[in-house]
């Protein structure tokens, strides 16, 4: 017998686990981090994780290569070459820190609003706003302006929450799910896992959306809507809702303003809520005939009233729905939808709202003290995302689809749209935004907030913007995430006013977080006659040698996600499931390390130096030393108001939740239970939030408020309503002449539709096509693009054309086309795509790349065949021949209108590589190389 070798089998795939966050994109799923020999080795899902429960995708698998990226930067660098070129030295530490005080010191000292500081996807923006909020600038924001306002204010300005990290499905319980607008790259554990169990209880998904992938593809019914017109179709479905009596009108009258009686008196009132000497809006009463204030002990509104000329919410909904431009036939051709189609999932909604309701046997109590035996809920529930957010028409749009939801009684019920902790909240209850500053003094507040009125807004006594990027004005009065996407262009025009430096964290502000990216690098290198920048000084934090960093004066390295403590906090945004209240940390399962170079540092531990050197207040003792070790120090003991902190996990001596002293040993108790905490909500509480009363003292007990406060959804937002005043001539706070007209059409207290705003300024015989960019499920935004295993997936983005425009210009595989918009024009590979609305064109975004990015070879795919439509939207509108710059933006809160392109599509010549091409930038850590060949725990 020849002798057999000896083979293990099973090797054993590591020595250590140690259980963190992912950062892969922004489901914050649970992941076991493997390591051999301190290397990290692999990366799998955590099974007890109550985000992913094991789940995990291509992005979070992927993650390895994220940290091992040949792109990561090791060493601070100072700019050598031209802005743009990617020339750079490194310098030591101190010398980048004493470098960033001498730009920053004087500018608090003297004028601190010339100080701009914008982050991107960064997942601690309670941290940065307080760091800018203490620094005394006004100008600070993340990058919901052009990701996801729409959405995020809408939501809350209507119901006190909203889709995306806001809430979700009732997925054990739903019985028809309709999705409006979703990609594949945001929540996609939790969306898959939902998915999986609708499908496996049979229940059916109806998928709205141009684009037929992913999630849309494994729907029962596909709508293939014309882009930009999703509110006009829902506006449809509300009309035969109301048309055939299949609304839920114990549910409006009980939780929603339904019955309040709207002011219809001639003056500065009209359209206001009728109300008593206290302030509060007046029902009519049935039992009396009479107004009475809604929530008065044993009231019965009536919410089809009408009382000397007032009328009921109702009423005037009726009013405006049931009107004949609302019927499926008079939007048929607009969206792309037969009339009977509309109507049949209308029917469908209903059937299944009225017909298979859930009950639960759980007995509540109401805020108004009125004992529930049960819990009776519309199986139907919606999720949508940026798809019908990135429009210019998309706040209405967002408010619209919250609207139907309401109607059929299926938010925060059985089988229905169901808050998140910390949400429900609504407007009340988050601060407005402050923009006042005084040299060498905090912000008078916070940054960002919501509006309820004119009086509100960030504006001058001479009516200027107090921001650069005009968030919280009468151009875009609810700005509630800020307007990011305006800043550099803004900034370069010196409108409203110059500004000194821009400090960028994790924001590719140069590529393809941008419109009209061609443009922004020139206004970033442009020169004044003296030779100076334009835009004086930028600093930029980043992890990577992004295209943005090309573009730096001074870089600070942030570390990886695996190196650093990061904190999911309540404070941001939740991590969980409807059923609990969660949060969780990252910390560093390997240590940073960068051989041979300076090293580098987490961004928030640098942002606590910097500002304990400029002794910005809550940063430096009463000695004036740093209050904080580092960041990880700073999560423990750094309290928003007594006894609540970033964290809500094993508070004081360990065993309180929500509220509590600092523990110093919290970190440590995160760590040990898998990198987060968990607290579920009592099942009385789990439903009805906004009107329950165990809900409201379990939330006060948390802290996640400061007493009960329940609230009404908002069908009619009246805050909507005291905007068109002051653009009808009353109050003392006025609009300019020449938005008043755009107000009082488009800030409607009540849900309507209009058309997108590039596409009623764009000739649609000229530009016949609309184009669309999506996110793939194996990427999120740039970083996740130059990973080694992703790129195998999204090494190149064709423009994927639908079949009649295939067949009508000849094209063939392997064509090229040119793509012109009335901002510029690019050269793109083609690709048929035959599930796809017939007057649309779409790319995947982020896989283009500058050349020499991200330590890829500058004829690397992604720059040669991978593109971005962005060089061909514009953040101004084309010109109206009347002088002034508008925006492209949502006029109600400001957010980037992406999605409102409209193209037509030529043959080009045969071959690449894409156009624009810029010219290739340098790169501070060398090439990748070709292949990559490496075995844990021994030498690369």
């Amino acid at each position: 017998m020849p002798h057999e070798p000896a083979l293990d089998l099973s090797p054993p795939v590591s020595d250590e686990v140690r259980r963190t966050t992912c950062y892969m994109c922004a489901c914050r799923c649970g992941i076991n981090v493997h390591l051999k020999r301190g290397e990290v080795a692999y990366i799998e899902g955590n099974r007890d994780h109550p985000v992913n429960r094991g789940v995990l995708c291509a992005k979070g698998s992927a993650g390895i290569m994220q940290h091992l990226s040949p792109a990561r930067l090791r060493a601070p660098l100072k700019r050598v070459g031209p802005r743009g070129s990617g020339e750079f030295r490194e310098i030591p530490w101190d010398e980048a820190l004493q470098t960033a005080i001498d730009w920053l010191k004087p500018l608090r000292e003297t004028a601190p609003e010339k100080l701009a500081f914008f982050t991107g996807r960064d997942q601690s923006q309670s941290f940065t706003g307080w760091w800018a909020q203490a620094f005394g600038t006004p100008n600070w924001a993340a990058h919901g302006g052009f990701c996801s306002v729409n959405m995020a204010a809408a939501g809350i300005y209507t119901m006190g929450g909203s889709f995306w990290e806001f809430g979700q499905p009732d997925w054990e319980r739903t019985k028809l799910l309709m999705l409006f607008g979703v990609a594949e790259d945001h929540d996609s554990n939790p969306i898959k896992m939902g998915l999986g169990r609708l499908k496996a209880r049979g229940a059916r998904v109806i998928a709205v959306n141009p684009i037929r992938t992913g999630y849309n593809a494994v729907a029962d019914d596909w709508l293939p809507i014309t882009p930009g017109t999703d509110g006009l179709f829902i506006l449809a479905l509300v009309h035969e809702l109301m048309r055939t009596g299949r609304i839920d009108l114990d549910y409006l009258v009980r939780y929603t303003n339904a019955p309040f009686l709207v002011n219809a008196s001639p003056g500065p009132e009209k359209g206001l809520f009728l109300r008593d000497g206290t302030g509060t809006p007046l029902v009519l009463d049935r039992s009396s005939g009479a107004p009475a204030p809604w929530n008065a002990p044993g009231v019965r509104p009536d919410p089809g009233a009408e009382w000397q000329g007032h009328q009921t919410v109702l009423r005037h909904m009726a009013a405006r729905y049931l009107a004949p431009d609302h019927a499926p036939e008079a939007v048929a051709e607009r969206c792309g939808l037969p009339a009977d189609r509309i109507r049949a999932v209308a029917a469908e909604l209903a059937r299944v709202a009225f017909e298979e309701e859930i009950t639960l046997d759980r007995p509540w109590t109401d805020f108004r003290g009125q004992r529930h035996a049960q819990m009776t809920g519309r199986p139907v529930a919606f999720h949508a995302m940026r798809g019908i957010s990135a429009h210019s028409n998309g706040f209405q749009t967002c408010r619209a689809l919250h609207l139907l939801q309401i109607l059929l009684g299926s938010v925060e019920t059985p089988g229905g749209f169901r808050f998140k902790p910390p949400y429900p909240k609504p407007p009340e209850a988050h601060p407005r935004p402050h923009g006042r500053t005084q040299p060498g003094q905090p912000l008078d507040g916070p940054h960002l907030g919501y509006p309820l009125g004119p009086d509100d807004l960030l504006l001058t006594e001479a009516g200027d913007p107090l921001r650069i990027d005009k968030a919280f004005t009468w151009e875009n009065p609810l700005s509630a995430h800020g307007m990011m996407h305006m800043v550099i262009s803004n900034a370069h025009a010196g409108d409203p006013y110059p500004i000194d430096t821009l400090f960028l964290y994790m924001a590719n502000m140069a590529w393809n977080s941008s419109m009209n990216t061609t443009q922004v690098m020139r206004m970033l290198t442009d020169r004044k006659e003296a030779g100076d920048y334009v835009i004086p000084r930028l600093i930029v934090s980043d992890a990577y040698s992004s295209e943005m960093v090309a573009f730096a004066d001074l870089v600070l390295p942030d570390t990886t996600y695996l190196e650093r403590h990061d904190c999911i906090s309540l404070l941001d945004r939740p991590i969980c499931e409807a059923d609990a209240l969660a949060d969780a940390i990252r910390w560093p399962v390997v240590e940073p390390g960068r051989p041979g170079h300076e090293g580098v540092r987490p961004f928030q531990s640098v942002l606590l130096d910097l500002g304990a050197r400029l002794g910005l207040p809550g940063m430096i003792d009463d000695a004036g030393r740093p209050k904080f070790r580092d960041y990880a120090d700073y999560i423990v003991n750094h309290e928003r108001r007594p006894g609540i902190g970033p964290l809500a996990g094993w508070r004081g001596d360990g065993t309180a939740t929500g509220r509590g002293a600092p523990n110093p040993t919290q970190l440590d108790r995160y760590i040990e239970a898998g990198g987060f905490f968990l607290d579920h909500i009592p099942e009385d509480a789990q439903f009805f939030k906004p009107w329950n009363a165990a809900w409201q003292d379990w939330a006060v007990e948390r802290g996640l408020m400061e007493k009960p406060a329940p609230y009404l959804f908002n069908l009619y937002l009246e805050p909507l309503r005291r905007f068109q005043l002051a653009a009808e001539g009353h109050g003392t706070r006025q609009p300019p002449d020449h938005l008043r007209a755009r107000i009082r059409e488009t800030i409607d207290p009540l849900p309507l539709w209009y058309p997108a705003f590039e596409e009623a300024a764009t000739d649609p015989v000229e530009y016949p096509l609309h184009a669309l960019t999506q996110r793939p499920a194996a990427m999120y935004h740039s970083w996740g693009s130059q990973n080694a295993w992703l790129r195998q997936i999204h090494g190149m983005n064709p423009l994927y054309v639908p079949r009649s425009v295939w067949l009508d210009h000849g094209f063939q595989d392997g064509d090229w086309a040119w793509l012109t918009s009335p901002h510029g024009r690019i050269k793109v590979p083609v690709a048929r795509m035959d599930a796809l609305n017939d007057h649309t064109v779409w790319t995947w975004n982020a896989i283009g790349k500058r050349p020499g990015a991200w330590a890829l070879d500058p004829g690397a795919p992604e720059a040669e065949k991978g593109f971005l439509l962005n060089h061909l939207i514009h953040e101004l509108l084309p010109p109206r021949g009347d002088g002034l710059r508008w925006a492209n933006s949502d006029p109600v809160t400001g957010q980037a209108a992406w999605y409102d392109l409209r193209v037509r599509i030529e043959r080009a010549p045969e071959g690449g590589p894409v156009a624009p091409r810029p010219a290739s930038q340098g790169s501070p850590v060398g090439r990748g190389p070709a292949a990559v060949a490496r075995k844990t725990g021994e030498a690369s």
